[in-house]
């Protein structure tokens, strides 16, 4: 299994440009592609992520949930996966979730939905909503790299810890400590905030989540 995964993604690799490795190293240290020359619009890099089986994810989804919204915008959100109206409609935060999120936008930034741009950290859904897996995150990373830097926001949300965690790669920031605290990220500052999912089991948590935006909206 581990040999096909290497294959799998050496072939994968190839597509890019990129040789073959004389003396292939484990699937433990193949660098993460990162590195790798990705399409430089985000139509060409919404077809490669289409065609993407890097991970077992791509095997259960019905749709990979690339992103949307303005390709210029000053505000780039980033949660965690997608979840089943997600997967069912292609489209990044769609369910309760998602229209909370769309009232925060709308209603705290004063800035219509379409003007920010929203994404996750991975792009096909994890089984059962589950927390992707590091090897999920880690191979599916570089595609959200990537529209960062087509993108280029001024300011990068990520929404709960899963998001901030693997934006960050801190892997031992609780989001309940990090909240509302602003991080340099490339030529974006990154604040991290509560997750829309976890306001609605938690709805004390909507002032907290308030506060950061209207420092978010204190940035633009």
């Amino acid at each position: 299994m581990q040999q096909l995964q290497l294959l799998k993604r050496l072939y994968w690799l190839k597509t890019f440009g990129y040789d073959y490795f004389d003396e292939p190293k484990s699937i433990e240290t193949v660098d993460n592609l990162q590195n790798i020359k990705l399409p430089d619009t985000l139509l060409e890099l919404k077809k490669y992520t289409f065609s993407c089986h890097l991970c077992s994810l791509s095997k259960t989804r019905k749709n990979v949930v690339f992103g949307e919204g303005d390709q210029n915008a000053q505000i780039m959100f980033v949660g965690e996966g997608p979840g089943e109206m997600e997967d069912n409609t292609g489209r990044p935060f769609v369910g309760r979730a998602g229209q909370l999120l769309t009232k925060i936008i709308e209603n705290v930034l004063e800035i219509k939905r379409q003007s920010v741009y929203i994404a996750n950290i991975v792009k096909c859904r994890p089984p059962s909503n589950r927390v992707p897996t590091e090897e999920e995150a880690n191979l599916c990373k570089p595609y959200l790299l990537k529209q960062i830097e087509i993108i280029n926001p001024s300011i990068i949300v990520s929404l709960g810890s899963t998001s901030y965690r693997y934006l960050t790669g801190d892997r031992n920031g609780a989001i309940s400590r990090v909240r509302g605290e602003v991080f340099d990220f490339g030529n974006a500052k990154l604040i991290p905030t509560y997750h829309p999912s976890y306001l609605l089991r938690n709805p004390s948590a909507k002032k907290d989540l308030y506060l950061d935006m209207l420092k978010v909206k204190a940035m633009l």
